[in-house]
C-alpha cells in the first residue's frame, strides 16, 4: 500500500530510481562504487521507458552492451556492423549515427557513463528493430488512403529475445524475408552504382520519335536505352528494328502500349532520371516492411498502380485480369489494406452507397423525380416508394431518408457478380457493364471499388478449389437471375497494395505511375526522417 501511495505521489520514474539506490546502498562497500554508479545511471536513464525499465530491473541491471568481455562485445560488434549497413535497406542512417555511437562508447570510462550508454544502445536497438521490421514512418499519418495495419512488435519481448539469441543471427532475421524485398535490395544496389557512373545520361530532347528517325535525339534515346539495359552498345544513329524492339520491352516494363513508338507517354517515362527510379525502389522497400506479415498460400493481390488483380498460389500467379480502380479525386481513391474474401454474390443488387446517393443522385432527383429510373427508391422499412409521391426538393444531403437500389440485371452497376471481403471501407471486387474502360492504359475511374475485366473466370478460379465443375455451377445460378450468395469454403486473403516499383523474378524492374501521389508523400516523409539517395562510385 505504501509503495502504491509513494508511486502516486512521486511518479514511476522516481520510485524506480529510488528502489535501485536503496538496494545499492544496502549492498554497501567502496569497491562497489563503480557498479553502484553504473546501475544507478541505468535505472535513471531507463526510468521513463516502461519496456527498458522492466527489462533492466528483471536482470538486476546487468548489461547486454557495455560489459568489457563475452557476449556484450559480440552484441556491440554485431549491432554496429548492422547499423553501418542500414543504408543498404533505405533506412535513415543519420537517425543511428553509427560513428558518433562508436565515439561515445569509446569515451564511456566511468560507471555512470557506461550506464547511460547501456540504455542508449538498447533504445537505439529498439528503434532500429522497429524501423527494419515495421517501417520507418507511419502510413496512416502520411495519407488517409493508406490504412494498412502494420505489425508492431512488443519492445520488451524484443529485448529479451535479443539478449538470449545469437546477436548476428537475430539482427539478420529482422528485415522482411520476402523474395520481393531481397530483389528490391539487389536492384537498389545496381541503381546506386549506375548513379555513381552518371545515371541514365542526358534526356532525350524530342517530344516523340518513330522508327526510321535519325539524328541527335535518336542517339540520346539509344544511350538511355543502353544505360537502362534495354539495348546493347552500338554506334547506330537510326531508330532501327533493334531500337524499336528495345522500346517495346521498355513499354512492357512500364505498363504502356507496346507499339514500339516512343510517343509522348513513353518519352515521359524514358526521361525520368535514375534518381526518380531509386526513390520508387526505396519507397517499395518501406512498403514491404509495412507488409511484413504472412500473406496466405493462396491470396488475391490487387496492385492499384498496375490496374491488375491476381490470384497467387504458393508464390505463383495462377490467374490475372485487368482492373479499374478508384478515381484520383476526393474520397474515390481506393484505400490500401488487407482483409479476407468470404463469399461471392451472383446476380447482385446494387445498394447505392449513401455518399453517391446524396452527392450525385439527389441533385438529379430534385430536378427530375423520374431521373435514374433504373434505381428503386426504398424507405427505412425496406418498402419501395413511389417517386411521384415524394417532394425531393425538401431534402438535403443530411435529411435524405431513402436508400437507392438497383435490382439484379446485366445493366447493374456491379454487373453480374461481386466478390466480398467485408470491411468498413465498403470496398469489394465486382463485374461491370462498362467494359470499354479496360482498354484504357490508366484505369482509375470507379468510386473506389475494383472492377474486373474477367469476373466470371475469376469466379471459376476461386470455386475450382471446392468443386469439380465451377463454370457449370456458376452459370446455372447466373441463369436464374436471382441474387445468390456463394460461400468460399476456404476464405482467401485479399491484399490491396500500391507499388510503383515491382521486381521481376528473373531480374530487372517494372515501374508504374504514382496515380494517387502517395509514393511522393512517402518519400518526402522518409527524407524528413533522414533517408538519403546514394550514388556508389567504383
Amino acid at each position: 500500500m505504501y509503495s502504491a501511495l509513494f508511486q502516486m505521489r512521486f511518479g514511476y520514474r522516481f520510485v524506480a530510481v529510488l528502489a535501485v539506490v536503496l538496494s545499492l546502498v544496502l549492498s554497501g562497500g567502496s569497491a562497489n562504487a563503480q557498479v553502484t554508479a553504473y546501475k544507478q545511471a541505468v535505472a535513471t536513464a531507463a526510468a521513463n521507458d516502461a519496456a527498458l525499465a522492466e527489462f533492466y530491473k528483471s536482470r538486476n541491471y546487468k548489461s547486454i552492451w557495455t560489459g568489457r568481455a563475452g557476449k556484450d562485445g559480440q552484441r556491440r560488434k554485431a549491432f554496429l556492423a548492422a547499423l553501418a549497413k542500414a543504408g543498404d535497406h533505405g533506412l535513415p542512417v543519420k537517425r543511428y549515427d553509427v560513428e558518433g555511437l562508436r565515439a561515445r562508447l569509446k569515451a564511456a570510462k566511468t560507471g555512470r557513463d557506461r550506464g547511460r550508454m547501456e540504455v542508449e544502445m538498447s533504445r537505439l536497438f529498439l528503434q532500429y528493430a522497429e524501423d527494419m521490421r515495421s517501417g520507418v514512418v507511419n502510413p496512416r499519418q502520411i495519407d488517409s488512403g493508406m490504412v494498412r495495419k502494420v505489425l508492431h512488435y512488443d519492445r520488451l519481448q524484443t529485448l529479451q529475445a535479443f539478449a538470449k539469441s545469437s546477436p548476428a543471427g537475430f539482427l539478420k532475421k529482422l528485415p522482411p524475408k520476402t523474395p520481393e524485398y531481397l530483389r528490391l535490395m539487389k536492384e537498389k544496389r545496381k541503381l546506386e552504382k549506375l548513379l555513381g557512373r552518371g545515371g541514365y545520361g542526358p534526356k532525350v530532347a524530342a517530344a516523340s520519335l518513330k522508327p526510321g528517325a535519325t539524328g541527335a535525339s535518336v542517339v540520346a534515346l539509344r544511350n538511355r536505352l543502353v544505360a537502362m539495359g534495354y539495348l546493347k552498345r552500338s554506334s547506330t544513329q537510326t531508330y532501327d528494328a533493334k531500337m524499336q524492339k528495345a522500346i517495346q520491352l521498355f513499354q512492357r516494363d512500364h505498363g504502356l502500349p507496346t507499339n514500339g513508338v516512343a510517343g509522348k507517354a513513353t518519352m515521359a517515362e524514358i526521361n525520368k532520371p535514375a534518381e526518380y527510379r531509386l526513390r520508387s525502389i526505396i519507397v517499395a522497400m518501406e512498403r514491404e516492411r509495412w507488409f511484413n506479415q504472412p500473406r496466405g498460400k493462396r491470396h488475391i493481390l490487387v496492385n492499384l498502380t498496375d490496374f491488375t488483380a491476381k490470384i497467387i498460389d504458393n508464390n505463383k500467379v495462377t490467374f490475372v485480369t485487368r482492373s479499374v480502380v478508384g478515381k484520383n479525386e476526393g474520397d474515390r481513391r481506393t484505400p490500401e489494406f488487407s482483409d479476407v474474401m468470404e463469399f461471392m454474390i451472383i446476380n447482385p443488387t446494387w445498394n447505392v452507397p449513401r455518399s453517391i446517393a446524396i452527392k450525385e443522385y439527389l441533385p438529379l432527383l430534385k430536378r427530375n423525380p423520374n431521373a435514374v429510373g433504373h434505381l428503386k427508391l426504398v424507405d427505412a422499412r425496406g418498402r419501395t416508394v413511389n417517386r411521384g409521391a415524394v417532394d425531393f426538393s425538401q431534402y438535403n444531403e443530411r435529411t435524405f431518408p431513402f436508400n437507392l437500389k438497383q435490382p439484379p440485371s446485366r445493366g447493374n452497376a456491379l454487373g453480374l457478380v461481386k466478390f466480398m471481403f467485408p470491411n468498413k471501407y465498403n470496398i469489394y471486387l465486382h463485374d461491370t457493364p462498362s467494359k470499354n474502360l479496360f482498354n484504357r492504359n490508366v484505369r482509375a475511374f470507379s468510386h473506389g471499388c475494383i472492377r474486373l475485366q474477367q469476373p466470371f473466370d475469376f469466379a471459376y478460379a476461386l470455386l475450382a478449389k471446392q468443386m469439380s465443375n465451377p463454370q457449370e455451377y456458376f452459370q446455372t445460378i447466373l441463369k436464374t437471375g436471382r441474387e445468390t450468395k456463394v460461400d468460399l469454403k476456404t476464405p482467401v486473403p485479399v491484399h490491396l497494395i500500391y507499388r510503383t516499383a515491382i521486381t521481376k523474378p528473373k531480374g530487372g524492374m517494372e515501374y508504374r505511375r504514382d496515380v494517387y501521389g502517395r509514393d511522393a508523400k512517402i518519400f518526402n516523409a522518409l527524407s524528413k526522417a533522414g533517408v538519403v539517395l546514394r550514388a556508389v562510385r567504383g
